[in-house]
């Protein structure tokens, strides 16, 4: 990676930690983009550049939120159900307590679910990722897939709030229970 690259990956990573200081501070839908370049020392320009919708800042990671199950799915190994292949890979990534999972801390957690408009993109974000399903697998299947996702993300999140999280393998069992 060369020292260009280097620097826009430094600085969209400052401006997504700035913007979730603030959001986690004074809530997502009081924080404004101006507000964000501000404090972040760049110009509202360049936060739009490197994010083109505000939630795209609380939500930095929906292009692998969209993507990593499909890519799951599609790439597994011969004989392996698709079930089982997104089984396999939720278990490894309930282990590293991934975010794609919805593993956050507890003030992210609340943030997300105070605000109806990252809760809308969330669901639109579940929604794209069924259609990315099911270009892997026949719509029913993906439908079948994502809502056992959804269903343990939705867990995921609400359980970090209050730091319930224990429960999250077992919950996991009987969602990828046949």
């Amino acid at each position: 990676m060369g020292l260009r690259e280097e620097r826009r990956l430094r600085t969209r990573q400052s401006i997504s930690d700035v913007a979730t200081r603030l959001f986690i501070e004074h809530g997502f839908e009081s924080v404004t983009i101006a507000a964000i370049a501000a404090a972040a020392d760049v110009a509202k320009m360049t936060v739009t550049n490197y994010f083109p919708r505000k939630e795209d800042l609380a939500l930095d990671i929906h292009e692998s939120f969209v993507r990593s199950p499909a890519a799951v799915v599609a790439s597994r190994p011969a004989g392996t159900t698709p079930l089982e292949a997104l089984r396999a890979w939720y278990d490894e990534a309930l282990d590293r307590r991934d975010p794609l999972l919805g593993y956050s801390g507890p003030e992210f957690a609340r943030m997300i679910l105070d605000s109806p408009t990252l809760r809308s993109r969330l669901r639109e974000l579940h929604d794209l990722r069924e259609e990315a399903l099911a270009a892997a697998v026949p719509k029913l299947e993906a439908a079948l897939l994502s809502a056992r996702l959804r269903y343990l993300f939705n867990e995921t999140l609400h359980r970090t709030t209050t730091n319930d999280l224990d429960a999250l393998p077992a919950l996991a069992a009987e969602a990828f229970r046949q």
